[in-house]
């Protein structure tokens, strides 16, 4: 099936390396369990670019407590292969490089052929070396700073004789875990708009060097086509965007971890510190007032998914407070959101958000205002 954005569209495409994807937007590695082979290849059937999240993912296995590492490898598999049975368009898989099996998963994404791995949480320094040679998997790192940027281009060229097909750069309004210290995350000199100019400035050398172009791609609070209007107008070759997605049909989460998105007000997005050893962004509820109120909830850790976790001495399983949030169970869990989630009014079909964000990227032309 060929896939063609809307006529009404005046976004360019975006390539990376030789996959060309109609619309630059990429659609955010939401775990655990938000964005699975369904919201994916919808996506993908739209001419973006849908993503498929690692974490969590073998969650729904018998033996997801007992078998950790072989249930998540083979629900992956599962998925990529579902996604594949229902779109021709590309599709990417997010994988954290703080994950305990972080190359088992890269391996297996490039054996079932995914088309990009996307990987952040940590430097991918040896992502390269999963890649088997005559792989067409493109590997795009996420960073929040032109020096990791450069750090991981001299590190993949000197090891790997390679660069990195793209760059996601993501700022600190993006949901979940975040890349930054409490004191930077609404620091200014921390904005996306400066941390985008000084990923480009960074990578520019190196591409012009190897006769390579890298595209970027912002992340981290994109929200609206205007939005989109304006990275781009800033020299961003595409968008990632998350929270947005989150309210549609085609969503793999539970309708009340949707509702949490539509419910929401702004004061309920906060800074909460993970157990993983970062601060991450999230909707206020309950349990999250009884973890910050020192009610310690109960704890048991079969799998140490994450390598920076302090599961003996957290105050409660971050895995299983997301499982409990993506199933709806919000007494026992919490949902991971961007900053503009609280500006969600509605649960859409992906098509319906798809249009209003092509129109809401066209009106920026007509009303010049709107991109600013």
């Amino acid at each position: 099936m060929k896939i063609t954005p809307p006529k009404l569209s005046k976004l360019k495409s975006l390539v990376i390396g030789d996959i060309t994807s109609p619309l630059p937007i990429i659609q955010g590695g939401m775990g655990v369990g938000i964005s699975l082979s369904g919201l994916a290849s919808a996506v993908a059937n739209e001419g973006a670019i849908g993503v498929i999240a690692a974490a969590g993912i073998g969650m729904k296995e018998s033996d997801f407590y007992s078998n950790y590492l072989q249930a998540n490898t083979r629900a992956l598999r599962r998925e990529i292969r579902r996604a594949r049975s229902m779109t021709s368009g590309i599709l990417g898989l997010n994988i954290m490089v703080a994950f305990s099996n972080f190359g088992e998963l890269a391996v297996a994404a490039m054996e079932e052929r995914i088309d990009i791995i996307f990987s952040g949480a940590g430097l991918p320094l040896s992502l390269p070396k999963f890649r088997p040679a005559g792989s067409r998997t493109k590997l795009v790192p996420i960073v929040s700073s032109g020096r990791a940027a450069g750090l991981l281009c001299r590190h993949w060229l000197e090891k790997y004789d390679c660069l990195p097909d793209a760059f996601v750069v993501e700022g600190p309004k993006a949901g979940g875990h975040l890349g930054f210290k409490k004191g930077q995350i609404f620091d200014p000199e921390y904005s996306l708009e400066k941390l985008v100019q000084d990923v480009i400035e960074k990578t520019g050398p190196f591409a012009i060097q190897s006769g390579k172009r890298i595209p970027i791609i912002a992340a981290g609070g994109i929200y609206s086509g205007a939005d989109i209007r304006k990275f781009m107008d800033l020299g961003a070759d595409g968008v990632q965007m998350g929270t947005r997605f989150v309210a549609t049909d085609e969503c793999d989460a539970d309708i009340e971890f949707k509702r949490a998105y539509v419910n929401s007000r702004l004061e309920d997005i906060v800074i909460i510190d993970s157990p993983v050893g970062m601060p991450g962004r999230a909707i206020r509820n309950r349990y999250i007032d009884d973890v910050s109120s020192g009610v310690k909830k109960p704890i048991k850790c079969p799998y140490h998914c994450i390598i920076t976790c302090d599961y003996k001495n957290a105050p409660y399983c971050i895995a299983d407070a997301l499982m409990n949030a993506q199933r709806g169970r919000f007494k026992n869990g919490f949902a991971f959101a961007g900053a503009n989630a609280y500006r969600v009014s509605k649960i859409v079909p992906l098509k319906e958000l798809m249009r209003d964000l092509l129109l809401e990227f066209n009106e920026t032309f007509l009303c010049p205002n709107a991109a600013v």
